[in-house]
């Protein structure tokens, strides 16, 4: 039962998509120890996936002031299987680390400009999209081109300003300056309730607008480009 317990663990790991996993050497700092569960049902005692609750365990889940969770990394331990009193399953607490995606302070990473706004310029590295580097961080002087929706840097030369764009796709480095964790956990009735009571004089529906606009993202990245060699890839190879 037990090596058949790990053989289908190990199978998730397969089915969790790792392509995009950003590798460091900071292993300890990268592997998320956590411990769960199993409940099997069937006769035969072997795992299934529908039975491993891969719904705490899929990726893009944020662990708050830990990271954002990548995939399954290995399993560490198998402990003793357990059938209760008036329960017919067998119950496995499981050992396990995940990947975390967590990038230290001053890290330098390279990601592709999702869009601009006012706000800043938004970037993605694929698996995440939560990093904002904010106009004070740009190279200067820089401005907002309110009809294309782009920033530029108005580079100084010789011969005059010229006007670098900060278009969607262009590949970007920056270095992290801060990170922002939000803690997203659901609330209690009576928090919820008091959150969205409504003051004299004040609609229901003008409360009911601000709780959508109170969603925030549980895990986000500052970063800054006004260093030399930072910014768009295009800049410094040409």
């Amino acid at each position: 039962m037990r090596h058949c317990l790990l053989c289908e663990l190990q199978n998730v790991a397969s089915l969790l998509d790792c392509r995009q996993v950003l590798v460091t050497n900071r292993k300890q700092q990268g592997l998320l120890p956590l411990t769960f569960t199993t409940r099997e049902t069937k006769t035969e005692f072997s795992l299934t996936i529908s039975t491993f609750d891969l719904r705490s365990l899929a990726p893009g889940k944020v662990v708050y002031n830990v990271g954002l969770c990548i995939c399954l990394y290995d399993i560490t331990k198998l402990e003793d299987s357990y059938i209760f009193p008036g329960d017919g399953a067998s119950h496995t607490k499981v050992h396990f680390r995940f990947v975390v995606f967590h990038p230290f302070l001053e890290e330098i990473l390279v990601g592709k400009i999702k869009y601009c706004s006012q706000e800043g310029v938004h970037v993605t590295m694929g698996f995440f999209d939560d990093i904002l580097i904010p106009p004070e961080s740009l190279q200067q002087p820089a401005k907002f081109d309110e009809a294309e929706q782009v920033w530029l840097w108005e580079y100084e030369t010789d011969e005059g300003a010229h006007d670098l764009y900060m278009d969607q796709g262009e590949e970007i480095r920056f270095r992290v300056t801060d990170e922002v964790f939000v803690d997203t956990s659901p609330t209690g009735p009576a928090a919820a309730a008091s959150d969205n009571a409504a003051q004299p004089g004040q609609s229901t529906s003008a409360s009911a607008e601000e709780s959508t606009e109170k969603k925030e993202a549980p895990y986000t990245l500052i970063g800054t480009i006004c260093e030399p060699g930072l910014g768009l890839l295009s800049w410094w190879n040409n």
